[in-house]
């Protein structure tokens, strides 16, 4: 029993592991769509983030998955440690890859987190600019239309 669970905890940890690189893939993507400011595809953008979205939820299953499992063998494999000793070695080893896969997602995520913003800042700053000309050139018909009415100053008026 306890050996067959180990193998399943061995297998979701490696398919933790795909799901993992995948992120890092979609993060790559992310972070080419949000280099240029000036030429972000919204659309590609929101396409990321659903998949990468979709990934945590797998991840979230599969931990939920090991750990209900991890609960039931862990006496058993812990009274026995010398049993299993080459598979806790692999299981061991796994969980460092994971945690290495982590910390290098983290810092993919600080990275485009600081993109995202700049993109963001800039889509503010052009419609700020853009409400400051649409206001200036409303006052500027306003200004032009009230000026017609202006009579002549220079003609002697008869009563």
């Amino acid at each position: 029993m306890s050996s067959t669970a180990l193998d399943m905890l061995e297998d979701s940890l490696n398919k933790k592991i795909g799901i993992m690189l995948r992120i890092q893939e979609e993060n790559t993507k992310e972070s080419r769509i949000l280099a240029d400011t000036d030429n972000v595809n919204p659309d590609a953008f929101d396409k990321t983030l659903d998949i990468k979205g979709e990934y945590i939820d797998e991840l979230n299953a599969i931990d939920d998955g090991f750990d209900n499992l991890f609960e039931r063998v862990k006496l058993e494999v812990g009274d026995h440690k010398d049993l299993y000793q080459n598979q806790i070695k692999r299981i061991q080893k796994l969980i460092r890859d994971i945690t290495a896969c982590g910390i290098s997602i983290q810092s993919q995520e600080h990275t485009n987190k600081s993109l995202a913003e700049k993109y963001f800042s800039s889509q503010r700053e052009k419609m700020t600019t853009g409400k400051k000309n649409s206001i200036a050139a409303f006052n500027y018909y306003q200004t032009m239309s009230k000026s017609k009415d202006i009579p002549p100053q220079f003609m002697d008026q008869k009563n």
